[in-house]
């Protein structure tokens, strides 16, 4: 996996105010907006063939903007149903595939529920699913982050220790952090300096400078209720306190790329941006 030279700010898909509704074209307006990457949005379905792959390629480096990508939705690594969980690797095999092919460098995804069991046991068998993966990916020569990501409800698998935990244990494997997520999951909370300050502490600690210098953040403000997260919020809108956050990112010297999930995707990460290059280092 090649190294990431600074924090970079980008967008969740094809900037919204994209006049052709195209990849390259997205990647392109990305460049024009002053933002620095973009994140390939396979969610309904891995849809990108290889020559457009090939393309993609070149305008991303053309106009350095670093690709990551989201891989679907329908991701259960812990799915009662065998060819469930099959089909779960596939999708995120090809989405890994796809970005490789793209010049791209993290994927992320949701990696399961717990449907009632104990977390432990998820544990081990989303473990093993992953080491699955990676030996597939590592056998056909595909570099990229493999990114379980930290998510936005109680039911789902992937608080912090979890995702930190499996990144110890698998070569290619790190953790998307995705704060508006940590903030819903335990209601409210993880939304002050020094919260934050500990997951980045517990991430260092854990994994090495390794982590911190190649993280992939996931930011928006969020809505949220007792079982957590309910909906995306523009950052202004919400109560995230998104200005400390940048802060403490920089305190860290944080490298890798923050991917604004807001409604008002390319509104937000400017924002971020603009805001994180102010700040005093």
């Amino acid at each position: 996996m090649f190294k990431v030279d600074r924090l970079r700010f980008g967008t969740a898909g094809i900037p919204l105010s994209t006049p052709k509704r195209s990849t390259i074209d997205g990647i392109v307006h990305v460049r024009n907006l002053g933002l620095d990457a973009m994140e390939l949005e396979f969610v309904r379905g891995v849809n990108l063939k290889t020559e457009l792959a090939k393309k993609i390629k070149y305008v991303a480096k053309k106009n350095d903007v670093l690709l990551t990508a989201h891989a679907p939705y329908y991701i259960n690594l812990n799915a009662k149903e065998k060819e469930k969980v099959e089909a779960s690797k596939k999708r995120i095999i090809q989405s890994a595939e796809r970005l490789y092919e793209a010049g791209g460098w993290s994927v992320v995804f949701h990696a399961g529920y717990y449907l009632k069991q104990p977390p432990e046991s998820v544990y081990q068998r989303i473990l093993n699913e992953l080491k699955d993966i990676q030996r597939e990916l590592m056998d056909r020569g595909i570099k990229v982050w493999v990114r379980p990501e930290l998510t936005g409800k109680p039911t789902q698998f992937g608080d912090l220790k979890e995702i930190v935990k499996l990144s110890e244990e698998l070569e290619m494997v790190l953790p998307t952090i995705d704060f508006a997520h940590a903030h819903a999951r335990h209601t409210g909370k993880c939304n002050t300096a020094e919260e934050w300050r500990e997951m980045l502490s517990f991430m260092e600690d854990r994994l090495g400078r390794e982590a911190l210098d190649n993280m992939h953040i996931h930011m928006s403000g969020i809505n949220y209720g007792p079982k957590g997260e309910k909906n995306h919020l523009p950052l202004q809108e919400s109560d995230m306190n998104w200005e400390d956050l940048l802060k403490v990112l920089k305190e860290f010297r944080v490298k890798g790329v923050v991917i604004s999930e807001s409604p008002n995707i390319e509104e937000d990460a400017l924002l971020m941006k603009k805001k994180y290059e102010e700040i005093e280092a």
